[in-house]
């Protein structure tokens, strides 16, 4: 095996990476280099027979700018926990509070804070957030772990800017994705990752029962198809992670947000993402891009064997020859097209030109853009994070948060979002892997 340069989007986690450090007397903060887990390997033998691109893992330099601003924005947000270890996004109804200690804690914005804190380096052991992770882990095992078994909800807190905008059941949405992203860190206390896989495949449960035939999921807000299109993501990784999901309802929920898309037209169904075109794309993109992937790494295998020429695009006809059968090809293909279309239209100015004046719809938008195309192994991710870093940097505040300006306002929502988009190398593994099979 032999070492594979990923450049690190933030400090900490992974690889040799910057570790903030925070001199309090003197309210100096410094960076400093160190080593806290395995650097990532990439396989020499994948490599050569094509099963892993060495040049996705070509070494993508981070701008110092970057480094200072992710560390402001995790120090804010640890001022901004409250004693029970949760994080409010607060009230639709009063979006003009910002103060962080002023609104009621939810579990959805304490999910997105602790997926944050531990994609920017932090765990349940090491890392300079270490205590404000496992105050987040508490309360949100202890949210689940109270929720009645029967039924969709795992809090009875309503009328949050998150439910109103996404939907009704975003808590266990994030929920689910915050358990299944803290498993690789809990080998080291097994009876509390026994509670929570156990609380995980409760969310699961939650989540899949949220579908409606159409494979969307129910109460969706404002941008239903955000909600829809990340219960899709947590279901995908909590299967990958053992949790016990049914794969038609992740087949149908990635059929939903295929057919949002029309991969030849380019033209989006926006009527469950309140008219946004960004929204609707982005959630087709990330839900799209595993197949995708499947049929390009599948294609290529192909015309190496000589099953196929080299010219040979993706079809329904050529999947068929290689070895897919009616369905799978029809599905397959459809996905590549959406994906590959989609992405293109996420990314145009035109699009995400709502920089400037954003709500948290946004910034999870321009995020689920960017995961999906380190789970298709696309190297057009590092085109996409110089750009949304960039922008992401000129509207962050003095005092290290973000917020938006519309819908979702709560800074400490948009301030974790921002940091899981500035950070997201440092999950480049996951997300790759996550893509395999």
């Amino acid at each position: 095996m032999k070492k594979a340069k990923i450049a690190l989007a933030c400090i900490v986690l992974g690889t040799g990476l910057f570790f903030l450090s925070l001199n309090q007397d003197k309210k100096v903060v410094s960076l400093e280099k160190v080593t806290i887990n395995p650097i990532s390997k990439g396989c020499v033998f994948m490599t050569v027979f094509g099963e892993e691109s060495s040049e996705f893992h070509a070494k993508h330099k981070t701008p110092e700018k970057v480094l200072t601003s992710v560390s402001d924005g995790l120090a804010w947000l640890a001022k901004a926990q409250a004693p029970n270890g949760g994080f409010g996004a607060g009230q639709h109804s009063r979006q003009d509070i910002r103060d962080p200690h002023a609104v009621q804690q939810d579990p959805a914005t304490t999910a997105t804070v602790g997926m944050a804190l531990m994609r920017s380096g932090s765990d349940f052991q090491s890392g300079l957030y270490t205590r404000e992770l496992s105050k987040v882990m508490d309360y949100l095992l202890e949210t689940v772990e109270a929720s009645p078994n029967n039924g969709t909800k795992i809090s009875d807190i309503t009328g949050t800017q998150i439910q109103r905008k996404l939907g009704s059941n975003i808590d266990a949405v994030m929920v689910t994705q915050f358990f299944t992203n803290s498993l690789d860190y809990l080998d080291h206390d097994k009876n509390l990752k026994k509670r929570v896989e156990a609380a995980l495949n409760k969310c699961v449960t939650k989540v899949q029962n949220l579908q409606e035939a159409d494979g969307r999921t129910s109460g969706a807000g404002w941008a239903g198809v955000l909600q829809s299109g990340l219960a899709n993501n947590a279901l995908e990784a909590a299967q990958y992670k053992g949790a016990d999901v049914d794969e038609e309802v992740l087949q149908k929920s990635r059929d939903y947000q295929n057919d949002n898309f029309d991969a030849k037209t380019g033209n989006a169904d926006v009527s469950a993402g309140a008219g946004v075109v960004l929204y609707a794309v982005s959630s087709s993109v990330r839900a799209s891009a595993k197949e995708a992937r499947k049929v390009k790494e599948e294609m290529k295998k192909a015309k190496a064997a000589g099953d196929l020429p080299p010219e040979a695009e993706p079809t329904v006809d050529n999947l068929r020859k290689i070895g897919f059968d009616k369905d799978q090809a029809l599905k397959a293909n459809t996905s590549y097209n959406v994906y590959n279309k989609a992405k293109t239209v996420a990314q145009q100015s035109r699009t995400i030109s709502g920089f400037g004046s954003n709500g948290g719809e946004e910034f999870l938008s321009f995020l689920q853009t960017g995961e999906s195309m380190m789970v298709n192994q696309d190297n057009d991710w590092e085109k996409w994070y110089d750009n949304v870093s960039g922008r992401l940097l000129t509207i962050q505040n003095q005092d290290g948060s973000w917020n938006g300006h519309h819908c979702i306002t709560s800074p400490v929502f948009c301030t974790a979002v921002s940091l899981l988009i500035l950070s997201i190398e440092n999950d480049i593994d996951k997300l790759v892997n996550l893509g395999q099979g």
